[in-house]
């Protein structure tokens, strides 16, 4: 009933930037918190930055003042903008969504995951 589209993953050097979008559709009434979760080989699934409906925002030490997520709620989509990449911040990067579908269930999605690959 939710379907999440990400795109922006790629290969860049250590320092450059890259844009990742993911776009929310189905039968969704109201969106709360859209994020941005990583996951490296061998290690757990961590949150890097997630964004509420009323704008604010949190993000991992790790990558504070690197990173910038921030949602179009007309277009029902979150984006996650890395700058100053490091190797460290290889890794797949997913999508999730928070929200209530048409019928007043609340639900939780994720995306397909897009791979990130920071070169040294």
């Amino acid at each position: 009933q939710v379907q999440l589209v990400e795109s922006g993953g790629g290969l860049v050097q250590a320092g450059g930037s890259l844009r990742l979008s993911c776009a929310a559709s189905g039968s969704i009434r109201s969106i709360n918190t859209m994020g941005w979760y990583r996951q490296a080989p061998g290690k757990q699934r961590e949150l890097v930055a997630a964004v509420t409906s009323a704008g604010s925002t949190n993000y991992a030490d790790s990558v504070k003042g690197r990173f910038a997520t921030s949602r179009d709620n007309a277009k029902n989509t979150v984006y996650l903008q890395m700058n100053s990449l490091k190797p460290e911040d290889t890794a797949v990067y997913y999508c999730n969504v928070h929200g209530v579908l048409t019928t007043g269930v609340t639900f939780v999605s994720w995306a397909q995951g897009t791979q990130v690959t920071v070169s040294s």
